[in-house]
């Protein structure tokens, strides 16, 4: 039997990935002794569990959603049943709950009633996306979605310029996945074309494609990652 805590689980990036191929088994085990959920979308939050556990009762769990929605001040009464002694677990729907994830809330929450939170193994794409491109890890820094209000985007490409020349910090962020070939036109007529660009599409899928060259490349590449999962570097 489980420990009570707040349990934070890592899913797959792909749909095509089986969970037994990203998550150690210790994870799945966890997930299939856990009957308490805060999820960003139920149907797929279903989905994931009874893959991980296909004799699992779904009738008897319980479901909260936590998205970006969500009001704040719901929040705290999420933890409800971990407050009685049950352990609960935050399904995302992909990669790891609290990264760029309103499961951050719930943690936040727990963290201020002093229960036990218990981060658990699994992909991240943020850091097999700088795993992959060899771009510098020692110092990098993911900005999530970028502006979309004209000045303000101006203004964070000159940062993203700054930091990469006076520290050069890895730049890591993410778009819609049906603007991301905008994204990368804009990029390559924006920024400096010595610039290396980094895109990694659809990571630990059967699809998986990572494509790296220079901005001035980029101008003239031959790509389309319309509609598809990805997260960008710049270094």
């Amino acid at each position: 039997m489980i420990d009570p805590a707040l349990y934070l689980i890592p899913v797959p990036l792909s749909e095509a990935t089986r969970p037994v191929e990203v998550l150690p088994q210790s994870v799945l085990d966890i997930v299939g002794q856990l009957r308490y959920f805060a999820v960003e979308n139920v149907r797929s939050a279903r989905r994931f569990i009874k893959s991980v556990d296909h004799g699992a009762d779904i009738s008897a769990m319980h479901f909260d959603v936590l998205d970006e929605h969500t009001a704040p001040a719901d929040v705290p009464a999420m933890l409800e049943p971990l407050r009685q002694g049950n352990p609960m677990g935050v399904i995302s729907e992909a990669g790891c709950p609290g990264v760029a994830d309103p499961g951050a809330l719930l943690v936040e929450a727990a963290r201020r009633e002093n229960l036990d939170v218990r981060p658990l193994v699994g992909p991240s794409s943020i850091l097999l996306g700088l795993m992959a491109s060899g771009f510098n890890g020692q110092n990098f820094a993911f900005s999530g979605y970028l502006p979309i209000e004209p000045q303000a985007r101006k203004r964070r490409f000159r940062q993203i310029t700054e930091r990469l020349r006076n520290e050069r910090q890895t730049q890591i962020f993410i778009e819609t996945p049906y603007r991301n070939n905008r994204l990368i036109a804009e990029l390559a007529a924006t920024l400096p074309g010595e610039m290396q660009l980094c895109v990694a599409c659809e990571l630990t899928a059967p699809t998986q494609q990572v494509m790296i060259m220079p901005l001035a490349k980029w101008r003239n590449a031959s790509y389309d990652f319309s509609k598809r999962p990805a997260i960008f570097l710049l270094s």
